[in-house]
C-alpha cells in the first residue's frame, strides 16, 4: 500500500462526496433527523426512555447510513469501469479500500460531531463520560459500516442488490446489540451470537458512556470495533472485482 495513492483515492472520494449534496444530506442530516424524531415519540410518553436509547442509536445509525452509502458507491466505481481503470494504474486493492475508509471515516467524524451535538446539546441526552470520547465511538461504528458495505458490494452485481444484503448482514445485529431488548435478558444462544457481532461492542460501548466515567471498558469495545472494521477492510480487498459481471 502506497500512502501517496491511498490520500489520493480519499481526496478524489471527497470531492465526489462534495458534488453529490442528496448523498451529502443523507450523511450528515438524517441521522440528526432520525433522533430527533425518536426524541419526539418519547417526549410525552417517558422522556428518560430517550436516554436508555439515545445512545444506542447514536453506535446504529452510522453503520447503518455508511453501509448503505459505501457498498452502493463501490459497486458504481465498479459496475461503471472507474475501478478497472484505476487499478490499471499502479494502486493496489488496498489502496482503494482503505481511501475510501479514510475519505468515508472524514464524513463519519462530521457526522458523529453533528449527531452527538443535536442529541446532547439540543435533545438534552444525558452523558456521564466524555463526549468527545462518544464522538471517536460514533466514528468507528461508521468506518465499520463503511468496512462492511465495501466487503459486500463485492457480492453484488447491481446497486439493488447491494441493499439487499443489508436484511443479512445488519438487521440481525440490530436484532441482537441490545437496542431492542438488553443482551444480559437474551435466550443464551442469542447471547452467544451477539457476542460475535461488531454492533454488539459499539452499543455496549455507548451506553456505558453514558451511566459511567469510567473509560476502560469503552475502549475495549472500540477495539474490537476497530479490529472488525480492519477485518473488513482486508476481506474487502481479498475478493473486490475489477468489474461487474
Amino acid at each position: 500500500m502506497n500512502l501517496r495513492i491511498t490520500l489520493a483515492v480519499a481526496h478524489r472520494v471527497l470531492i465526489q462526496l462534495r458534488r453529490d449534496k442528496r448523498t451529502m444530506a443523507m450523511l450528515l442530516v438524517l441521522p440528526c433527523l432520525l433522533i430527533t424524531l425518536l426524541w419526539w415519540i418519547y417526549k410525552d410518553a417517558d422522556p428518560t426512555l430517550f436516554d436508555s436509547i439515545g445512545p444506542a442509536l447514536l453506535a446504529v445509525f452510522p453503520v447503518i447510513v455508511m453501509f448503505l452509502v459505501t457498498s452502493v458507491t463501490t459497486l458504481r466505481e465498479r459496475s461503471s469501469g472507474t475501478l478497472e481503470r484505476l487499478l490499471a494504474m499502479p494502486m493496489g486493492k488496498l489502496d482503494f479500500l482503505v481511501g475510501y475508509a479514510i475519505a468515508f471515516g472524514l464524513v463519519a467524524a462530521l457526522q458523529s460531531v453533528l449527531a452527538v451535538g443535536v442529541s446532547v446539546g439540543l435533545l438534552g441526552l444525558d452523558v456521564a463520560g466524555p463526549l468527545w470520547l462518544l464522538t471517536v465511538v460514533a466514528v468507528v461504528d461508521a468506518v465499520l459500516g463503511s468496512a462492511l458495505g465495501l466487503f459486500v458490494s463485492a457480492f453484488a452485481q447491481t446497486e439493488f442488490q447491494a441493499v439487499q444484503f443489508m436484511p443479512a448482514i445488519v438487521i440481525p445485529q440490530l436484532l441482537l446489540c441490545g437496542l431492542l431488548v438488553p443482551r444480559d435478558m437474551l435466550p443464551s444462544f442469542l447471547h452467544a451470537v451477539s457476542d460475535l457481532l461488531p454492533l454488539s461492542y459499539a452499543v455496549d460501548a455507548m451506553q456505558h458512556l453514558t451511566v459511567s466515567t469510567s473509560t476502560g471498558q469503552v475502549w475495549q469495545d472500540v477495539a474490537i470495533v476497530a479490529a472488525f472494521a480492519v477485518g473488513g477492510l482486508a476481506l474487502g480487498a481479498a475478493t473486490l472485482r475489477r468489474r461487474t459481471e
